[in-house]
């Protein structure tokens, strides 16, 4: 069990480059305020909007072992609660007579608690990473245990009781996507009702040169233009999907690889930034839409990129 336990219970630690703006500062003052209250935190967001890394980080400020669990399909409530899995067999062999053989054997099924019961039990911080893409009827057993504090156990493996009381410093921490998304289901109301959800929209501009200067090592100066090109093809709102601060990372890291100037006549640079900014801006890789984001790059890139003296990585 102590085995187990250790691998599945982490140690909630801030990523090294991560970047704190008033913009992250405030969400997180907020969530933990809200957690001081009482109430479990949702973060919900699109894609790339930094649900998990915040979550990762107020999980780090609160400072318990956190647990993690993703939101799958498949899941049942006892992938989240336990079950009982095996048997312990006990044999007793009595010879006290030589002429006398018995013989004693008794099987009993063993009880594996899953993650949800480690954190209730232990007073752990659960993170319930896109707990959306689970079948709604896998988390009805959140509903007691965030409204009563009461653990639904479905053996009596705990003792007498079917219920578990949930330990004082149980913190639970979700994220999910918007309903809208492929794979995701609507979260039920009385589960919603029990949470206080904050909606996360794209970075703000500062922050993310801040995210992109941070995790690139790239000047301010760079990363300020590539910034701009992925929020200008954003806010051009003509693709099936916006670019989010993911594509600003992946085009400042490639150019770095490729050592690429950061400028429009760079046609190694411009490459980097169609191959990246097509694919993040359609599922479907059409070729009318990687002749718009073309045809809107170009532009982006001329207005943003047109200083050789200040273009560049830093390698």
């Amino acid at each position: 069990m102590a085995t187990a336990m250790a691998s599945t219970v982490l140690e909630p630690v801030s990523l090294p480059d991560f970047v704190e703006t008033e913009y992250v500062k405030d969400i997180t003052s907020r969530a933990l305020g809200y957690i001081k209250a009482g109430f479990p935190v949702h973060l919900r967001g699109i894609s790339g909007t930094g649900k998990t890394t915040l979550a990762v980080h107020i999980a780090a400020k609160i400072g318990r072992p956190l647990i993690l669990i993703h939101g799958d399909e498949e899941f049942s409530t006892s992938d989240l609660v336990g079950s009982e899995q095996g048997y312990n067999i006990r044999k007793i062999r009595d010879n006290f007579i030589h002429t006398v053989l018995k013989t004693e054997e008794n099987m009993s099924k063993l009880w594996v608690d899953n993650r949800l019961t480690m954190a209730c039990k232990f007073g752990f911080t659960l993170l319930y990473d896109e707990y959306t893409r689970s079948r709604p009827e896998a988390n009805n057993v959140l509903l007691s245990v965030l409204q009563e504090k009461m653990l639904d156990i479905p053996t009596t493996s705990h003792g007498d009781s079917n219920y578990m009381k949930v330990h004082p410093d149980f913190t639970a921490l979700f994220t999910s996507n918007p309903e809208e998304y492929a794979g995701v289901h609507r979260s039920q109301d009385a589960l919603r009702d029990r949470m206080i959800t904050i909606d996360l929209e794209y970075f703000d501009k500062e922050t993310e040169i801040s995210i992109v200067q941070g995790k690139s090592g790239l000047s301010h100066e760079d990363a300020k233009k590539i910034v701009s090109i992925v929020r200008g093809l954003r806010d051009s709102d003509v693709f099936e999907f916006s670019p989010t601060v993911r594509g600003c990372l992946m085009i400042a890291k490639s150019v770095q690889v490729f050592h690429a100037k950061i400028h429009k006549d760079d046609k190694v640079f411009c490459q980097i930034c169609f191959d990246i900014l097509s694919s993040e801006t359609s599922r479907i890789g059409s070729k009318s839409n990687k002749e718009r984001v073309m045809q809107v790059l170009l532009k982006l890139i001329d207005q943003f990129c047109n200083d050789i003296n200040k273009g560049g990585a830093n390698v």
